[in-house]
């Protein structure tokens, strides 16, 4: 099991603000991002809506997601955000499926990549190939992977786990969720975050998804 050290280790205070990881952490983090933001974009197209790719974010190009501020704060504080990817309901097939597919989209695709990383992680390691550099990387792969997965999840608006919650609500409740809510959600995210509130949500769930991925990869290596 190759990935053995825990969540809080590594997106703990010290580690965030480690400078020296800026080499591993930087590239992970874009890629991180992007993944999310392309696969929103992917799957709204392919539900009928092209209003992401007329805005050019059906595209690998970091650049096209990239909010700088939020993507600093991503990597010194372990909160932030990238450019949303905007899509218009009204042009999917079928508007609940398609918002529903499309908030889920980015999650899935941030928890295939961690897949991915820890493969190829134990894939190097087993035949003897995986360096110091390499390791360090793919670790960061799977730590903001499965970090911006959890933490999208989190139902409280503008992230995606808020657009599922209000479609699977009652429309009553909907209504009152999106205007209640949804009007302080920056400020519930904050002290969220700050209180170690997401923290104490996400390290679980992300430790239990690697001792998922870890239990796969060990009965095929």
């Amino acid at each position: 099991m190759l990935y053995n050290k825990s969540i809080d280790k590594f997106f703990s205070e010290e580690s965030m603000l480690d400078f020296s990881t800026m080499i591993y952490r930087i590239p992970a983090l874009l890629f991180a991002i992007t993944i999310h933001e392309y696969a929103h974009a992917q799957c709204a197209d392919s539900m009928g809506d092209p209003t992401a790719r007329y805005m050019g974010r059906m595209t690998f190009n970091p650049m096209a997601h990239l909010d700088p501020l939020g993507a600093i704060l991503l990597v010194v504080a372990g909160f932030g955000w990238a450019k949303p990817v905007e899509i218009n309901p009204s042009n999917f097939r079928n508007r609940r499926e398609g918002i529903l597919k499309v908030s889920f989209a980015g999650p899935a695709a941030n928890l295939f990549v961690c897949f991915l990383a820890a493969f190829f992680m134990t894939f190097l390691n087993r035949f003897g190939l995986l360096s110091d550099g390499v390791y360090r990387f793919l670790l960061w792969m799977q730590l903001y992977n499965v970090w911006f997965a959890f933490f999208n999840l989190i139902p409280v608006p503008p992230l995606d786990g808020s657009k599922i919650l209000s479609e699977l609500l009652p429309p009553s409740m909907a209504w009152k969720f999106d205007n209640l809510v949804g009007r302080y959600g920056f400020y519930i995210l904050i002290a969220l975050v700050f209180t170690g509130i997401t923290g104490a949500i996400i390290r679980p769930l992300a430790a239990g998804y690697m001792l998922l991925v870890n239990g796969i990869l060990g009965l095929v290596f």
